[in-house]
């Protein structure tokens, strides 16, 4: 499995969470991670070459 895929696995770990959450601050903090995880997926593509730094930006 690409690295890629393990931080958007953490991402979607992350907003599971956050649906569960029992308040509006703990939920708040995992949609922030499930946002940090997504970004070092984009980032991850990008440093393998999977995407062009155009896309990254988008």
């Amino acid at each position: 499995m690409k690295q890629s895929q393990h931080f958007l696995d953490n991402a979607e770990n992350c907003a599971q969470l956050a649906e569960r959450a029992n308040d509006e601050p703990t939920h708040n903090r995992f949609k922030r991670m499930e946002a940090a995880w997504r970004a070092l997926a984009k980032e991850q593509d990008w440093l393998d070459g999977k995407t062009s730094p155009s896309e990254t930006a988008a």
